[in-house]
C-alpha cells in the first residue's frame, strides 16, 4: 500500500451506504463522500502538481472532504485554525509559499479578511469528476509523499510545520486500529479540532475501517449534560479526547445524574490526565470499558507508546505512559548519550515508520531534533529526540517527568512559551518578557518589565499574535526581571516571584 486512500476506496466498496461523517448540520455516507472528494480532487488537479492546500475551513464535514479532495490530486493539505488570528493564519500561509486556499461560505469572510485568493467549497464539489486524471495522478506517487503539515507553535514566534508522509500516517493507523480492534461497528465523537495531531487517530481509523465520524458540536463541552445525551442519542462507543475534555465531565459529577450508554474505549492524550478525574469515570461507568493513556507528539504522527488500565490507581497516583507502540521503537537516553538504567531519568527518543520526515522549510529545525541514533554510528538511522523526560518504574513501564525544554502541554495543545512572548515583544517600551506556567494552578502567566503601564494593551497585542489556547491568563508588570549567575533570565525565580505578588 502506498497510498492512504485506498483505504478509503476499500471502505467505499464495502459500505457504500453507510453514514461515515456527520456534523451539527448535515451527515454523508461513505459514497457520497467518495463523489464530493473525487469532484474537488478532479478540479485541483488543474492546479498544479504536489502543491499545499490550505483549508480555511471549521470542523465541519466540509473539511474532511476538503482534506481528502486535496489528496486525490497527489497534493498535501494543511488544516487552518479559522479563529486563529488573521496574523498567525497570514504568517503560515506565507510559510508555505502561494499554497492553493479551500475555505466554504460559512469562513469565507476569514479569507477574504486576510486578503487572499482562493477556491470555494461549494463550487469544487461541483466539479465534473475526471477519473482517467485522478489515476494518472496516482501512478505518480509513492508512500513517501507528503499527506500533510501540522503546525504547531515555535520557539521563535512562528508556527512551524510538521510534515507527515503517506507511509507513516499509514504505518500508525494500522497499530492503533488493530491494537483497539476498531471497525465498522465503532463510533467515534470527535473532540479534537482537524488542526491538531490527535484528530489523525479518530479520523482515519474510520477512513480505514469503515466507522462512523460524529463531530460533536463544541458548545456540548460547556454543558456536560447535553455532552452526555448527544453521546447517547448517536451511540457513541469510542472516545478519544484530550483529559481536560474528560475532566469536565468528572468536575460537574454529571454521572450521578446521567451516563453513557454505550462506550466501550475511553482514550486520552495530549497532556496529563489527573488520576482522580479518571477515577471518577472508571467507579461510576461500566466496568468493562477499556481506558488508555496515548502518549507521543505530532513528530510520531500522533502517537509513540501507550498504556491500558489493567490495574487501579488511587487519586494521587500517577497514570504510566506505558509502552512502544508496535513498530515503533522509544527508548530513553541518559546525559551520557547512554540508555537510561531503570529508574533513570532520560530524553526519550523514537525510531520508527511513524515518524514525520521533518519540518516544512526548517532545515536547521529538523537537524536538532531528528538526529542520528546516539546508540551508534554504524550507519544512517534517524531518530526523533521528543524533549520529553521519562523513566522507568519497576514494571518496566515508561512514566512522563517533564519536558526538557520551555515548552508545556496545556489542554492538550503543545506551546511554545517563547511564541506567546514574541507577541509581547511586539509591543514598544516592552523591554523585556517571559512566559510562565503555573502547572498547580493551570495558569499560563506572562510578566514583562518596561514602560507600558497597562497590562490590557500587552494582552491585545499578544491575543493578535496567538491563538485562543496560547492567550496568557495573566499579565503582569513587574520593575525588572530577575537574571541568574549566567547572565540569562532566571524562570524558576520568576515564577517564584509570580506566586508571592
Amino acid at each position: 500500500m502506498k497510498n492512504i486512500l485506498e483505504y478509503f476506496e476499500k471502505t467505499v466498496k464495502a459500505y457504500p451506504d453507510k453514514i461515515g461523517f456527520a456534523d451539527a448540520s448535515r451527515e454523508v455516507t461513505f459514497l457520497e463522500t467518495d463523489l464530493h472528494v473525487r469532484a474537488i480532487g478532479s478540479a485541483l488537479c488543474a492546479c498544479g502538481e504536489k502543491r499545499a492546500v490550505a483549508i480555511l475551513i471549521d470542523k465541519t464535514v466540509n473539511c474532511i472532504e476538503a482534506m481528502l479532495g486535496a489528496l486525490y490530486a497527489g497534493d498535501y493539505y494543511i488544516v487552518m485554525d479559522v479563529h486563529s488570528p488573521g496574523e498567525r493564519i497570514n504568517g503560515i500561509l506565507n510559510i508555505l509559499d502561494n499554497p492553493l486556499v479551500i475555505t466554504d461560505k460559512d469562513s469565507e469572510f476569514v479569507a477574504t479578511d486576510i486578503g487572499k485568493e482562493y477556491l470555494l467549497y461549494e463550487e469544487l464539489v461541483q466539479t465534473k469528476i475526471d477519473d482517467e486524471l485522478l489515476s494518472q495522478k496516482r501512478k505518480t506517487m509513492c508512500d513517501l509523499d507528503t499527506a500533510y503539515i501540522l503546525f504547531t507553535s515555535g520557539s521563535t514566534g512562528m508556527p512551524k510545520g510538521t510534515v507527515i508522509s503517506h507511509r507513516a500516517l499509514i504505518s500508525y493507523i494500522n497499530w492503533v486500529t488493530e491494537e483497539f480492534g476498531f471497525n465498522e461497528e465503532t463510533v467515534f465523537g470527535s473532540q479534537t479540532p482537524l488542526y491538531f495531531s490527535m484528530s489523525v487517530t479518530d479520523f482515519y481509523s474510520t477512513i480505514k475501517c469503515g466507522c462512523t465520524y460524529h463531530i460533536i458540536p463544541k458548545q456540548h463541552f460547556t454543558f456536560p449534560l447535553n455532552l452526555v445525551e448527544y453521546l447517547n442519542d448517536n451511540k457513541i462507543n469510542t472516545i478519544y479526547w484530550v483529559p481536560t475534555a474528560i475532566s469536565i465531565l468528572s468536575n460537574w459529577k454529571v454521572f450521578d445524574v446521567i451516563k453513557p450508554q454505550y462506550l466501550k474505549t475511553v482514550l486520552f492524550a495530549g497532556e496529563v490526565m489527573p488520576t482522580k478525574q479518571l477515577n471518577y469515570w472508571i467507579h461510576h461507568l461500566n466496568p468493562a470499558i477499556t481506558y488508555a493513556n496515548l502518549f507521543g507528539p505530532t513528530e510520531t504522527t500522533d502517537i509513540c507508546a501507550f498504556y491500558v488500565l489493567d490495574r487501579d490507581f488511587s487519586d494521587s497516583d500517577t497514570i504510566p505512559i506505558g509502552k512502544a507502540c508496535d513498530n515503533c521503537d522509544s527508548f530513553v537516553v541518559n546525559s551520557e548519550g547512554k540508555l537510561s538504567a531503570p529508574g533513570e531519568e532520560g530524553e526519550l527518543y523514537v525510531r520508527s515508520s511513524f515518524m514525520a520526515n521533518g519540518y516544512y522549510k526548517n532545515p536547521e529545525k529538523t537537524a536538532e531534533v531528528f538526529v542520528q541514533n546516539p546508540l551508534h554510528n554504524n550507519y544512517p538511522e534517524t531518530v526523533y529526540r521528543t524533549g520529553d523526560i521519562v523513566k522507568q518504574n519497576e514494571r518496566g513501564e515508561l512514566v512522563y517527568i517533564t519536558r526538557k525544554d520551555f515548552q508545556i502541554k496545556r489542554s492538550g495543545y503543545r506551546i511554545e512559551l517563547g511564541e506567546i512572548e514574541a507577541g509581547a515583544n511586539s509591543v514598544e517600551k516592552v523591554k523585556s518578557c517571559a512566559c510562565v506556567y503555573d502547572k498547580k494552578a493551570d495558569l499560563l502567566v506572562l510578566i514583562y518589565e518596561g514602560a507600558v503601564k497597562d497590562t490590557a494593551v500587552v494582552l491585545e497585542a499578544v491575543r493578535n499574535h496567538v491563538p485562543a489556547y496560547m492567550v496568557p491568563d495573566e499579565v503582569i508588570r513587574i520593575k525588572e526581571m530577575p537574571i541568574n549567575a549566567n547572565g540569562k533570565l532566571d524562570r524558576k525565580a520568576l515564577l517564584a516571584t509570580y506566586k508571592t505578588l
